[in-house]
This record gives C-alpha cells, structure tokens and sequence, in this order.
C-alpha cells in the first residue's frame, strides 16, 4: 500500500514520536524522588525495558492499555482492523517473548498497566518500590 503522507510529512511525523512516554516520566521521577535509582531504557537488555536495574536483575515495564492491549481497556480502532489486529498482536507476543527471556535467565520482572499509574500513582509506586526491595533481598 502506497503511503498517503510525502515524505517530508513522514518524516516530521516521525520525529515527533518519541520512545518515552509522558507515564513514564512521571513514575520515573517519582521513583528517582523517593531514592529509587535506575537506569531508562537500557538499550543493551531484551525489550529495552522502561526502568532497569542490573545490580538486582530488575526489568520494569510500563505498558500503554492501547498498544499492549490491556484486558480491561484494550480495545481496537474501528477502521483498518486487518492492519491494527496484526501490528497488535505481534506487541502481544513480543511481550510474551520478553517476559519468557527474564523468567528464563532468573530476572525480576514486573509489568505495569497505564490504568494502574492513571487509577493510582502512590499505590504504583509503592508497587513498584515493594518490588525491588523484594528482588534486592534475593539476590542478596
């Protein structure tokens, strides 16, 4: 299929996307505020995980209820459902692919649903702090 945009509109749009989202910044900061250190995005682990600390094997990930199709809020756009059920889908499974590789090598591993930080911010940090207190005891 042939692309609707020119190419310079293509690539002003895709400059525009960023690999951080504003959910993340905020649960960062908190974290980073509350003493949590940490590294973002770590390009040399699987997944490129959004919170990562290595010392502990700890990988986090904040996963978007549209693009990670939460159960609960997960739902698919209207028009052009061959294309979003595929691209979809395959964010499902690569999900699943990174999930299995940390279990697999003895990684603490901890999702967080975007309706939980929106529902909750405090409860999510404190989540999120419980469990790294947990993965530092054991690997202690």
């Amino acid at each position: 299929m042939a692309d609707v945009m020119s190419k310079e509109q293509r690539r002003k749009n895709m400059q525009a996307i960023k690999a951080v989202s504003k959910l993340e910044d905020i649960v960062a900061g908190e974290l980073w505020r509350k003493g949590m250190r940490f590294r973002r995005n770590t390009k040399t682990l699987f997944g490129k995980p959004d919170i990562s600390i290595k010392k502990y094997k700890v990988v986090i990930f904040i996963d978007s209820c549209f693009w990670h199709q939460c159960p609960i809020h997960g739902n698919m756009p209207k028009s052009n459902k061959e294309f979003w059920r595929g691209k979809l889908d395959r964010n499902i499974e690569r999900d699943q692919e990174v999930n299995h590789y940390y279990r697999e090598n003895g990684w603490h591993l901890k999702r967080i649903w975007e309706h939980e930080v929106k529902e909750s911010l405090d409860d999510t940090i404190q989540t999120i702090i419980s469990f790294v207190d947990k993965a530092k005891k054991a690997e202690s």
